[in-house]
């Protein structure tokens, strides 16, 4: 499994925070930007290249990707086809576990400026380790397949 990293400006220090914490776990990660803090970047420049690199291998790769509030990335990443986004902003991390094991999100989408960095490592754990259910939850994700 390759994790892809994509932010803005408003998650990118999040972000260099995650890239460490997987780095020091040994994963193999690959930063598409920003590479450098510009408060007036746009995500989609940066999310898209993520969204692209998961759905082309959406059952093996994943992809964190950083903004404010997780959700215009999460947006952006789910136009493309294979690719299962999730939001997470906070509260309770069994929502990191369901996105996983119902709906096989390959792409996990953090609000910065919502969750702590303790927090973000915690979620970024959860849904690492966490599998897909399959069964009744395959077919539903073939539905919205069919659909794109």
């Amino acid at each position: 499994m390759k994790i892809y990293l994509g932010s803005d400006h408003a998650g990118f220090e999040l972000k260099e925070v995650i890239k460490g914490f997987l780095i020091s776990k040994k994963y193999d990660v690959e930063d598409l930007g920003a590479l450098k803090f510009e408060a007036e970047d746009d995500y989609p420049d940066f999310i898209r290249p993520v969204a692209v690199a998961v759905s082309k291998n959406p059952d093996k790769d994943r992809g964190i990707i950083f903004g404010a509030s997780g959700q215009g990335e999460a947006m952006c990443a789910n136009r493309f086809k294979g690719v299962r986004a999730t939001v997470f902003y906070g509260g309770a991390m069994k929502i990191i576990d369901l996105s996983r094991e119902h709906n096989n999100a390959n792409i996990l989408s953090l609000g910065a400026r919502f969750v702590t960095e303790d927090e973000a490592k915690m979620a970024v754990e959860f849904w690492l380790r966490t599998g897909f259910a399959g069964g009744r939850h395959k077919r539903r994700i073939d539905k919205i397949d069919a659909v794109s």
